[in-house]
């Protein structure tokens, strides 16, 4: 047998010594792999796969995700937080027929930053002494300080002021449309601050207020409830800006009580008798 040179022999040495070198250093690799199999399998054996999601899961999940949700306020709690340190209630005293004291009751709106009240100038009219009570609880005497008899509106103005005077925010009438949601907030019956909602019903409407031969002209139509103590109070949108000045209702009853219709002077034209620009 003929032996291989000396260098080849060699070489073939280096070889498989390599080959022994690579397999010792594999057995570590293999045995962890094998392990990892191992652990896989004995995984999957203990801990069986989750379900898969059905449709009823999908939609119980949406209902619970849905039900936690906060809703935002509705915009009558937003109006309502809006005109309430502007809103003014409004006690009055004025002579019968008979010569006798009677009280009276009616809701204002601060306008300005001069203090300013927009009323009905039914509320006042003839009273011998106007009390207000303002939204932080300040009490003052009044005097009336313009009438417009024609729109049914009278400026008041407090012999002693609030400390922080909070005018309200005025809007455009002329941007609502029938169907437009309506707020009033006054004090009917006396009832500080309550509010009711409705729809615009209509424009230009015309009323005579019992006991009056002064008919109203341009009136806007409501159907959020007014009754007595609401007159002079605030119509707002559903931004809280005062877009009116209620002023009266419509029952064919001999009761003055609300039955859907009620009538309140756009701010553009109330607004005017305390000096602002129509718009």
């Amino acid at each position: 047998m003929n032996e291989l040179p000396a260098s080849r022999a060699e070489l073939w040495r280096r070889r498989l010594q390599s080959l022994r070198t690579r397999a010792r250093s594999a057995v570590p690799f293999t045995a962890g792999v094998f392990v990892v199999l191992v652990s896989l399998f004995v995984y999957n054996a203990l801990v069986p796969a989750p379900r898969p999601l059905t449709t009823r899961d999908v939609a119980d999940s949406v209902a619970q995700a849905l039900a936690s949700a906060t809703p935002p306020p509705a915009f009558s709690s937003l109006v309502y937080q809006a005109i309430q340190p502007s809103l003014v209630l409004i006690q009055t005293e004025f002579p019968d027929k008979e010569g006798e004291v009677e009280n009276g009751v009616g809701s204002g709106v601060v306008i300005d930053d001069s203090g300013d009240i927009l009323t009905s100038l039914h509320v006042v009219a003839n009273a011998t002494d106007i009390q207000l009570t303002f939204a932080d609880g300040t009490q003052s005497s009044a005097r009336v300080m313009a009438k417009q008899p024609e729109n049914d509106i009278a400026v008041l103005r407090a012999s002693q002021p609030p400390e922080q005077i909070v005018p309200a925010t005025l809007g455009n009438p002329n941007a609502m449309r029938v169907g437009d949601e309506a707020f009033v907030v006054g004090n009917p019956f006396g009832l500080y601050g309550s509010m009711t909602s409705g729809v615009i019903s209509g424009f230009e409407r015309s009323f005579q207020p019992p006991n009056s031969d002064q008919k109203l002209h341009g009136l806007i139509q409501i159907d959020a409830a007014v009754n007595p103590g609401n007159s002079g109070g605030p119509l707002l949108n559903r931004y809280g800006q005062v877009i009116g000045i209620v002023t009266g209702l419509v029952n064919p009853t001999e009761q003055n009580v609300f039955i859907g219709i009620g009538f309140a002077v756009p701010i553009n034209v109330a607004g005017s008798a305390a000096g602002m620009p129509p718009y």
